[in-house]
């Protein structure tokens, strides 16, 4: 017998996303958690191991680069470090853009045509461009190009919120909380906030692939950490001289690099597809 209001049968939101999806999913998890456990397992990255240039071996199994580093150790190293730049990317534009859309989309009026003007200005200015500026000015490293990304990632999150909060605004449960006397903070934070995290969290799942891609790019072109800090797009422009004498040195980055957003693009299509589906 079948309970009124019971959903037997009906399948579960897991098996609404596709196998794709979820072999990211898996794949994504798997790579961080070997990432975060690299120094149980692993060689130290940053000093020699053995003699430079030694081809992938049971002993190396990415080899050994131009001064012996252990590639295979680096990579999961620089695996942690593209993520969790990422992830501090995502949180920092998530804390910014998401307070100013909340305010905005809550308070209205003048505030929110100011705070909407100053989005709008930082959208208008070309990403790439402002996002190496802000880098180059503040120097090489890598919080100071996770800070250069911060600063146009945010704009976006707050247009997101906003738009979000303003359609919360009309729902009855809002209305009702506002008659009955509740606090602007409290009223944000208890009806406005929740509503428009489910889209935050579909859009931050998403931005995860870019992001890689973007650190690694400008890893690459020496806005990331300086050597030997292990960080993917830096180990491959630094291994790009020995393409063709010795390819394991740029390629293994490379197609870790190309791994991880493979699979933050699946991963982010199924949770996408989890929050569609509720």
């Amino acid at each position: 017998m079948t309970l009124p209001g019971s959903r037997k049968g009906e399948p579960s939101r897991l098996r609404d996303v596709g196998v794709l999806e979820r072999v990211g999913l898996v794949l994504l998890a798997l790579l961080l958690m070997a990432s975060l456990a690299a120094p149980l397992f692993v060689l130290d990255p940053v000093i020699s191991v053995g003699p430079a240039f030694q081809a992938p071996s049971w002993e190396h199994f990415f080899g050994t680069d131009d001064v012996g580093q252990d590639i295979f150790s680096r990579v999961m190293y620089g695996l942690r470090t593209s993520w969790l730049s990422a992830v501090a990317v995502i949180v920092s534009a998530i804390v910014i853009g998401g307070s100013i859309g909340l305010v905005a989309g809550a308070r209205g009026g003048w505030l929110d045509a100011l705070l909407m003007r100053l989005t709008d200005t930082f959208l208008a200015l070309p990403g790439p461009v402002l996002a190496i500026a802000v880098a180059a000015a503040l120097g090489a490293s890598l919080r100071n190009t996770v800070i250069g990304i911060a600063v146009v990632w945010w704009p976006w999150y707050a247009r997101l919120v906003r738009g979000e909060v303003r359609a919360l605004a009309t729902r009855p449960h809002v209305d009702a909380a506002r008659l009955s006397g509740v606090s602007s903070s409290r009223l944000m934070l208890r009806h406005l906030l929740p509503g428009a995290l489910p889209p935050v969290i579909v859009t931050a799942s998403l931005d995860i692939q870019i992001l890689v891609l973007t650190l690694a790019g400008l890893s690459f072109i020496g806005l990331g950490a300086p050597p030997p800090t292990p960080e993917l797009g830096a180990m491959a422009a630094r291994g790009a001289d020995y393409l063709f004498a010795s390819p394991w040195i740029p390629l293994a980055p490379g197609v870790a690099v190309f791994v991880l957003a493979v699979a933050a693009n699946l991963a982010g299509d199924g949770i996408r597809d989890l929050f569609d589906r509720r």
